[in-house]
């Protein structure tokens, strides 16, 4: 078996133009002082790290790197959501996912898919730069507004919409393994992927692509009412990243799943700070270790409550509860009687 690495914390919720946030130096030196051992970057804020320059320059990857280890601190991965979730926009999200892109691609839906694309060619070739397997993303979505069939959808409109989805990945996919890569798309509603059904029908339309894997995280599963348990039991072969992110489910009389014109505190769906909500931990780092699981357990916090200083602070001290010792040795050694094969066939009665 091998041993959960963490904890690391996820930077996007914590960037701000205010100190200790406002650079990645900065960060690193506040993450490190709470017990942190390594972050997820996303490289759609300048304020933390230059994508293209990463893409291209190894010096500077080189000199991010010295920087985190001067606190004992090392890259998870890097994370690109926001260019990710502009591959793929069905057209009535166009004007909120606008924002996600420079204004140079705004109000021109083609220009900025391709702004996307060449974002995450980039962040494959500065991953390789800096030593990474593994890259968080979202895939997009161009069936969302269809998820509920009502009315009824025509015939073939799912699978048309998994058959543009794979091409828009593909070339993308072929580049992350040129370089060594695998793309973890984090399992998300809003996204085309968002549950293991949806998760097999991208599989098969990329012809099982090798390095179209998972991002691991429970919260999004809670929210969905999906047993996550047997999740990672049916993909653990997938699961290359995991954000560890609690949530709670409190359906009431007047809302269940489909909650969302509610405010987030007031939904029956809602996303807590670690140990605050109902996810079962304990089963999950039992079940990822099990498997092998060898990545990081990297907190993301988006609770609906508590300060994310807060959060940070006590999610470092919850995960390291939570890692799993592995033991070298099975509990019932000491009973062994140091049997060998003809012993064995001894016993079973055979000559």
């Amino acid at each position: 078996m091998k041993a959960v690495k963490g904890p690391a914390l996820f930077l996007a919720q914590f960037v701000g133009d205010e100190a200790p946030f406002n650079s990645l130096e900065n960060i690193v030196r506040w993450a490190s002082n709470l017990g942190f051992k390594g972050v997820q970057i996303p490289t759609w804020d300048d304020r933390l790290f230059d994508l293209e320059r990463a893409a291209t320059d190894l010096a500077y990857c080189e000199k991010i790197q010295q920087l985190l280890a001067q606190h004992d601190m090392v890259i998870t991965e890097l994370s690109t959501h926001l260019q990710g979730q502009l591959v793929a926009v069905h057209p009535a999200y166009d004007d909120m996912f606008d924002g996600f892109a420079p204004e140079s691609v705004r109000g021109n839906p083609e220009a900025r898919q391709q702004w996307a694309v060449d974002q995450l060619f980039k962040a494959a070739q500065a991953s390789k730069n800096l030593g990474l397997k593994n890259h968080a993303s979202f895939s997009g979505a161009l069936l969302w507004p269809y998820l509920y069939p009502w009315p009824q959808r025509p015939a073939g409109l799912v699978e048309t919409g998994f058959k543009e989805l794979a091409e828009r990945w593909l070339p993308i996919l072929d580049e992350f393994d040129r370089c060594d890569v695998n793309v973890c798309y984090e399992i998300h509603p809003g996204e085309d992927l968002h549950d293991g059904a949806t998760f097999d029908l991208f599989l098969a339309a990329t012809n099982y692509h090798p390095r179209a894997a998972i991002l691991f995280d429970p919260s999004h599963f809670v929210l969905q009412q999906l047993d996550y348990l047997a999740f990672i039991d049916l993909y653990h072969e997938r699961i290359k990243m995991f954000h560890v992110k609690d949530a709670e489910f409190n359906p009431t009389g007047k809302q269940g799943v489909y909650g969302g014109y509610q405010s987030w505190i007031e939904r029956a769906g809602r996303f807590r700070s670690l140990g605050d909500g109902q996810v079962n931990f304990k089963g999950i780092f039992s079940k990822l270790t099990q498997y092998d699981f060898d990545g990081w357990a990297v907190i993301e916090w988006e609770c609906c409550m508590k300060h994310p200083e807060a959060g940070a602070a006590e999610g470092v001290k919850f995960v390291n509860d939570h890692l799993i010792r592995i033991t070298e040795r099975a509990f019932d050694d000491f009973a062994s009687s140091g049997t060998d094969e003809a012993m064995n066939r001894r016993i079973l009665g055979l000559k």
